[in-house]
């Protein structure tokens, strides 16, 4: 079964990276577990294939029991996209899914709200670049 992080309420904001052909990195920002940074083997697929992306959570929920359910999600988070897209099935309104497996195999799941994701701007995705390398530098030797 995935983690759905309480149906996305306990993620609170964050940015995914796909510039670079196959990889994923980022940071999300998690009640109880604050920004993890991330880094995925594959691509997003759709119109936001080899873009950079925002997303914002309204229905956040700083929860405290968000650590105690969570204490097993590794820091930093290392897998391979399952799915990514604006757009994940055709019988389903579009909205942002994004879906992985981390490397010991535990299976995650963000959805949102279609305006809570977005492609970022040239000004956002220069703030976040700094970011996205650092991730690419230091955790591309983990994985396996």
């Amino acid at each position: 079964m995935a983690e759905k992080f309480a149906n996305a309420r306990w993620v609170k904001e964050g940015f995914l990276d796909n510039r670079i052909v196959g990889s994923v990195v980022g940071q999300i920002t998690f009640a109880g577990l604050e920004t993890v940074d991330v880094y995925l083997v594959g691509d997003f697929v759709g119109e936001i294939a080899g873009k950079v992306i925002g997303f914002r959570n309204p229905q956040f929920l700083d929860d405290p029991r968000a650590g105690e359910s969570l204490y097993d999600f590794s820091i930093p988070q290392l897998g391979k996209v399952s799915l990514m897209s604006f757009d994940p099935h055709p019988l389903l309104e579009p909205h942002p899914y994004f879906e992985w497996f981390s490397v010991d195999q535990q299976h995650y799941r963000i959805e949102l709200q279609p305006d809570e994701a977005w492609l970022m701007s040239d000004g956002e995705r220069n703030a976040v670049e700094g970011q996205a390398q650092r991730i690419r530098q230091e955790l591309a030797p983990l994985l396996p």
